[in-house]
C-alpha cells in the first residue's frame, strides 16, 4: 500500500515519543502489504474498525488512534488524523468520515 503521508505520524510522535515505535510498526506493515478489503486489513490489525468511510487503527495498546481513509482499488492509505484517546473521544474527526 502507498501511504499519504508520513508527516502527520512524525509530528504526532514528536509530541508523544512513546507513539513512535507502534506508528513505525504500522507504517512498515502497511507499506509491505496489498490489502483488498477490510477483512484483509484485519488480518494484520485485528482491531481496525470502519467508521463511515474511515478505518480506525488502535495504536500503542489502544492509547492512540490512527484515522485513515483506504482506497483499496488504488492501494492508497490516506492518513487523516493521529489522536490521543481523549482527542478521539471528543469526536470532531468524524465529520470527515461521513
Amino acid at each position: 500500500m502507498h501511504i499519504i503521508s508520513k508527516k502527520p505520524l512524525r509530528e504526532f510522535w514528536a509530541r508523544h515519543p512513546d507513539a513512535q515505535p507502534p506508528l513505525e510498526d504500522w507504517w512498515k506493515i502497511t507499506t509491505h502489504t496489498n490489502w483488498q478489503n477490510l477483512a484483509e486489513t484485519r488480518k494484520d490489525f485485528p482491531h481496525a474498525d470502519p467508521v463511515g468511510s474511515c478505518t480506525v487503527f488502535n495504536i500503542g495498546g489502544n492509547k492512540y488512534r490512527l484515522i485513515t481513509k483506504i482506497n483499496y482499488r488504488s492501494k492508497i492509505v490516506y492518513i487523516r488524523f493521529v489522536l490521543t484517546h481523549p482527542e478521539y473521544d471528543r469526536g470532531g474527526w468524524k465529520d470527515g468520515c461521513y
